[in-house]
């Protein structure tokens, strides 16, 4: 047996030698064997197509997925702090193109999409004025979008301001929109206070809260007044407070001039309160700056003269605040029947002309001493223009006109 040969290998039956020439010609290659039908079937080829394609889209699919979260969970674009307005109305597909157009996000579609995942039933995102900061991504615009923690501004009415010039400054908010009622409320219907509000809320809502906030506070005021006051309705209280607001500025005071007022009227005195001349002469417009108020004003019959008029003038002359009209529904109990500014920007009180007269040459000298016109009433009736109380009396103040 040849060296390295097993005689399992060793071909079966007789040996045949071949010629060196058919030795060295290649053997024929097999044919490789027959598929069956069933291998050439034209469904077996489509169903391959359709799972090698099935593959292909979910790796897709997840590729795309991945892409898409990334970009919504990932830094956003936006390069520095930024504010930007969600308009009422506004829907997703609106929002993401406005956020896209201000490269605060890098693809309107992939907002709008995804924050529809991510929203609930009954959540949406919210119209105002956000604050986004750079490099906020998708997902924290559209937490914030849809927290509706906004951007909020504030508008401010001082105490003593009438309807009007209330109006005039809702008008003159550059931030508010929309147009104010076309009729105004009733003066003294308003309640000065500071307003809280957002880009893109309206004039007449401010007023609908003005007009609320007022009316529940005169309401609360009313039930805690006290029983003994010559008031015969809530109108009467906010015009007393009203005139008391814009005859001193001083908390400390209101209590005190609110008393001087009921004493006059329990003598049957006149109030004689200047603030009720200058709304007599300007109504809600108020009085102009350069437009003193002159003795021979204290003669003009207006409805609002309360030099003229006896008893209180049809409607208040100003928009009290809580300070005044609780100082009117609870007064001091003192006998005091006159006022007169004590050039400190308060007053000083007395029961009697006499002592009225002399706190009223101390004013006048104050005045004298500042180089005050005679003729302008300012905060101080001349010496003998007050009266006893069995006729009618002055009440001279100070604060506002």
């Amino acid at each position: 047996m040849p060296f390295g040969r097993n005689s399992e290998d060793a071909p079966k039956g007789p040996i045949i030698p071949k010629s060196p020439n058919e030795a060295l010609k290649p053997e024929r290659v097999p044919q490789p064997p027959r598929r069956s039908r069933k291998a050439r079937s034209q469904l077996v080829i489509f169903l391959n197509f359709i799972m090698t394609l099935a593959v292909a889209l979910c790796v897709v699919a997840v590729a795309a997925f991945y892409y898409v979260m990334s970009a919504y969970q990932n830094p956003g674009p936006l390069a520095v702090n930024t504010n930007f307005v969600v308009r009422n109305g506004a829907g997703p597909a609106e929002i993401g193109s406005s956020l896209e157009r201000n490269g605060i996000v890098s693809d309107g579609r992939i907002f709008r999409y995804v924050s529809d995942i991510y929203l609930e039933e009954g959540e949406s995102l919210k119209a105002g004025e956000y604050a986004i900061r750079a490099g906020a991504s998708m997902k924290e615009i559209m937490d914030l979008l849809k927290s509706g923690k906004s951007i909020t501004y504030s508008v401010s009415f001082p105490e003593g301001l009438t309807v009007k010039q209330m109006f005039n400054k809702l008008a003159e908010d550059s931030i508010l929109e929309g147009d104010l009622p076309a009729e105004l409320p009733p003066e003294g219907s308003l309640r000065p206070d500071t307003y809280l509000y957002s880009r893109g809320d309206k004039r007449a809502d401010i007023v609908k809260q003005m007009l609320a906030a007022q009316q529940k506070l005169i309401d609360e005021v009313w039930q805690r007044r006290d029983p003994d006051l010559p008031l015969k309705s809530k109108e009467e209280l906010v015009i007393l407070a009203s005139i008391v607001e814009k005859e001193t500025g001083r908390a400390d005071e209101r209590a005190h001039v609110a008393s001087v007022f009921y004493n006059r009227l329990n003598k049957g005195m006149r109030l004689q309160s200047d603030p009720t001349i200058v709304y007599g002469l300007f109504g809600g417009d108020g009085k102009p700056s350069d437009r003193p108020i002159y003795q021979s004003d204290i003669k003009k019959e207006t409805p609002y003269n309360t030099y003229v008029i006896k008893g209180l003038p049809p409607t208040p002359i100003a928009n009290p605040g809580r300070a005044a009209l609780e100082a009117v529904a609870n007064p001091w109990r003192s006998k005091d029947l006159y006022f007169v500014a004590d050039g400190t920007g308060g007053h000083l009180f007395a029961q009697t002309l006499e002592e009225h007269n002399a706190n009223v040459r101390r004013w006048r000298k104050i005045e004298a001493e500042r180089g005050a016109d005679p003729e302008i009433l300012v905060d101080g009736q001349p010496e003998g223009e007050a009266e006893e109380p069995a006729q009618p009396a002055v009440v001279k103040k100070g604060k506002k006109n």
